[in-house]
Order: structure tokens, then sequence, then C-alpha cells
């Protein structure tokens, strides 16, 4: 693996290493502005994150869920989620995970996402293949809907109007529907696990790690609407194989 792919997951490393030490455990609950909740265990992960970047890469960018924005202006920029999936987190439900991108020149070139409570990883740089738990590893090669696994992370998130039906439907048609939510659907489908993940509206920092992990496993993200610059409005990754027929439904 490159020294830039090594680099996000040693960040990712980082993080999760330090949310680990508040995992299962009482901690104090705060809600963000948005809704969201925030705990000292996001904030400390992040922190340590963007140390350990600021070492290595000075002068970089660095923009985090938490804490913001520095350095803007460089030429790269680093994107963490300290904890994604804190509503997990907090239950002390494992299925959580710290995140990284790094997007050169305004493009997202290489993403990490470590799950720290169940030892598991992804991470990928482009051109470079997809690399989970130390191995290179591919989307599904399902072809056919009635054996498709599909995942959102809370079904009511893609119960907007317009979206509500379409998700009933598709989940009608596969052989599985699931809530294995977050960002550990995502992983799912790159390690070939599931066939298709869905999120109703995402920030940045949910979706960039995704964009090099994905597409390097041989899959397909796009947003709702089937264009992949710009996947806040929601997000659907997929399998090659069945990417036209679950946009299809979708879309």
């Amino acid at each position: 693996m490159s020294d830039l792919l090594n680099a996000a997951l040693d960040a990712a490393r980082v993080a999760g290493d330090v949310a680990m030490k508040y995992f299962a455990r009482e901690i104090a609950v705060d809600i963000k502005r948005d809704g969201s909740p925030v705990t000292e265990a996001d904030r400390n992960a992040e922190a340590a994150a963007r140390e350990w970047i600021a070492m290595r890469f000075p002068g970089d960018s660095i923009e985090g869920e938490e804490l913001g924005a520095a350095n803007g202006g460089s030429a790269r920029r680093w994107i963490i989620d300290p904890v994604d999936g804190t509503r997990s987190f907090i239950r002390g439900v494992p299925l959580w995970g710290s995140l990284i991108a790094v997007e050169e020149n305004g493009k997202i070139v290489a993403g990490a996402v470590v799950f720290p409570a169940i030892n598991e990883w992804s991470a990928a740089c482009e051109g470079e293949g997809c690399w989970s738990n130390g191995a290179r590893t591919s989307v599904s090669r399902c072809a056919e809907l009635s054996d498709a696994v599909i995942l959102t992370t809370d079904s009511r998130f893609v119960a907007s109007p317009g979206r509500a039906d379409r998700w009933s439907n598709l989940a009608a048609k596969s052989g599985m529907s699931r809530t294995w939510g977050d960002c550990y659907g995502y992983h799912l489908v790159a390690s070939g696990r599931a066939d298709c993940m869905a999120d109703d509206v995402m920030h940045e920092w949910d979706w960039a790690p995704f964009v090099p992990i994905i597409t390097e496993a041989g899959g397909v993200l796009t947003d709702w609407c089937g264009g992949t610059r710009e996947l806040s409005r929601g997000a659907i990754a997929t399998n090659a194989l069945l990417a036209d027929a679950i946009r299809a439904e979708l879309i």
C-alpha cells in the first residue's frame, strides 16, 4: 500500500484508538444544533487525529466534524469523522467507525475507515484498489435483486417524500433488508458482504472516505439522482452488477 493510503489508515486508527477508551462506558452526551449527539470521545478522538496529521503533513488543510477547519487553502485536505455512528457508540453497539478522507486539488483520492470494537477496517487510494483487514477486497458478484442484501442506516432516513415507496419496493424485491448502518454498511458493500447501502442525508465527512473505498473495490457510489460529485443529498453504494437495477428502483 502507498504512503498516502497507509497514512489515511493510520490517522483513522489514531482516532479509533482514542474513541475506544470511552466505548461501552458511561459517558455524557451533548446535542448539537443539528440534533445529533456528540460526546467527549468524538472531540478527543478528532483532536488526536488532527495532531497526528499536523505533525506528519504540516501545512495541509484539516477539516473535522467536531472541531472545524484549519490551514485552509492547501492543495491537500484531510477530512475527519472521529466517530461515525455516535448513536450506536453511546448505546454500546460496536458498529461505529472512525473515518479519514484525503482530498488533493479538489478530488478525493484516499479514504479509510476503522472499526476498533470489532477489529475491522477498509482503506483505498486512487489506482491502488481497496484493502480490507489486510487483503485486497472487492464488491460482491451478486447479480440478482432476489439474492441481494440491501442496507440503510435507519429506515426513517429513506422515508422522505418520493423515496419511501421506492425503498420499500426495493426491499420487497431483495433477498434481505437490514439496518446495519452508518459507515459499517458501506464497509460491508466494499468487502462483498452486502450489495447495497443507502442513506438519505449525509455530510462530507460521512461520504468522502467511501468515494475511493467503494470505487476501488469495483462498486458504484452515487447520490440519489445518479450524480457522483456531491453526495450530501444522500448516497447509494452498490456492487457493479446490480448498479443499474438498484438505481432503476431508487432514482
